[in-house]
């Protein structure tokens, strides 16, 4: 009895020290800012939001911007609505720019293109950030990024920033979670559901210090941007 207590206590440790291995073989990796721009703006009358000007410059730049100064690379930038316009107007070197053609099903359809696309990559998690949430920066990408490295979860990080205490972006997947995460992307729910059904899993980061978590979404916001 006691060799086979011996025996399991030894696969418990040589499990644990495998996970152990592989999260940190996973800090070595990238993590992948995923940027989801890809909305038409329809309660602003149709203007997309990727273009909505910010500071002198189309509002999608500032968010690549802010993925790269909070650590992330490479950076995926899912497009759809005026995709071709967006290309045109804005400056995004060095970026992947992947195209959603069922943008207009919701935000869902777009992470889940994002995930996709970052499929074969070397990176280890995606952070994911959306176009609209300008009062969000490069302090709240870093703490996040901070969190999931301190966590040693490796590809199985779930780690969010949260506002008082209630979650919201940017949140970061590790690798292991993408494509059940994209599978279950459907509508304007983006990953919500997945995040409900793993609530207990998820590494809450404190931003609202360092970020306000407000959208761009009606005439009445664009008094947040910046001319």
């Amino acid at each position: 009895m006691a060799a086979g207590t011996d025996n399991d206590s030894t696969g418990a440790r040589d499990s644990v020290d495998a996970r152990d291995t592989a999260a940190r073989a996973a800090s070595d990796r990238p993590v992948a800012g995923l940027l989801l721009a890809a909305g038409g703006g329809r309660r602003l009358g149709g203007r997309p939001k990727a273009l909505l000007n910010h500071r002198g410059r189309p509002l999608v730049e500032h968010a690549t911007r802010t993925l790269r100064e909070g650590g992330c690379a490479p950076v995926h930038v899912v497009l759809g609505a005026a995709a071709d316009r967006v290309r045109h107007k804005a400056e995004l070197p060095g970026c992947v720019l992947v195209d959603n053609p069922r943008w207009a099903d919701g935000m869902g359809s777009s992470l889940r293109a994002g995930l996709l696309s970052l499929l074969g990559t070397d990176a280890a998690a995606a952070l994911v950030l959306l176009v609209d949430q300008p009062g969000i920066g490069a302090a709240a990408v870093a703490r996040v990024v901070a969190a999931y490295t301190a966590a040693h979860t490796g590809p199985d990080a779930l780690v969010s920033a949260a506002y008082d205490g209630r979650r919201g972006h940017p949140v970061l997947f590790g690798a292991r979670r993408w494509a059940e995460i994209a599978a279950d992307a459907e509508g304007d729910r983006g990953a919500r559901g997945y995040l409900r059904a793993h609530e207990s899993e998820i590494v809450l980061v404190e931003c609202g210090d360092v970020a306000q978590a407000y959208d761009i979404d009606t005439e009445e916001d664009l008094s947040y941007l910046e001319q």
